[in-house]
């Protein structure tokens, strides 16, 4: 069974930059494809980026693609969301994801959505100001 915890989040202004951290426990995490989503009041739940387990691919989504970066640590059981050129439009909370049954490997397009993954974590939000 795995468990994660967010943090990172805050208020910060347009331009800036934020990291978000995933912390993770359970002994399977390093076979583990993880992402980060986000949602804003209002709006329906948006891939952001997710990572392979050994971290050697990643995607994103078009809205975060050039300004975002997924990395993970299997060492230290952390997957990392580094944002930079923040946007207004970034206001979230963002989750933190596992797909602990390995769904991605069988449909891919569900490493891109919820439904591809099965467990997530509390939250944290971001808010930037313009």
């Amino acid at each position: 069974q795995v468990h994660l915890v967010e943090s990172g989040g805050g208020v910060v202004q347009a331009g800036g930059s934020l990291r978000l951290v995933c912390a993770a426990s359970g002994r399977t995490f390093s076979s583990l494809r993880m992402g980060w989503f986000r949602q804003a009041p209002g709006k329906e739940r948006e891939f952001v980026a997710t990572i392979n387990y050994s971290g050697d691919s990643t995607w994103y989504g078009d809205s975060t693609l050039g300004r975002f970066t997924i990395s993970r640590d299997n060492a230290k059981k952390t997957v990392y969301l580094q944002m930079n050129s923040l946007k207004p439009e970034d206001t979230a909370v963002y989750y933190c994801a596992a797909d602990t049954l390995a769904v991605g490997g069988l449909y891919t397009t569900w490493r891109y959505e919820s439904r591809g993954y099965d467990t997530w974590g509390q939250g944290t939000q971001v808010t930037v100001s313009s």
